[in-house]
């Protein structure tokens, strides 16, 4: 079974070049996951309170231009 422990003693391992390719392609596949979980997330409603509580602030004078 490849462990945690096993990836980071492959990384500490990688030459400069690899190690490059290795941060980029790892950046992307983190990016993928976080945003499947934030649509899986608003698809199931868990954002919902969020958005009611970002909307009322705003009709009420709360918010302002970013």
């Amino acid at each position: 079974m490849l462990t945690a422990e096993f990836v980071e003693q492959s990384v500490e391992q990688l030459p400069p070049e690899e190690l490059a390719k290795f941060r980029y392609w790892y950046a992307r596949f983190d990016a993928d996951a976080w945003d499947a979980q934030i649509e899986a997330d608003a698809a199931a409603g868990k954002l919902d309170a969020l958005a009611a509580e970002a909307l009322a602030e705003y009709h009420n004078g709360q918010a302002r231009e970013l």
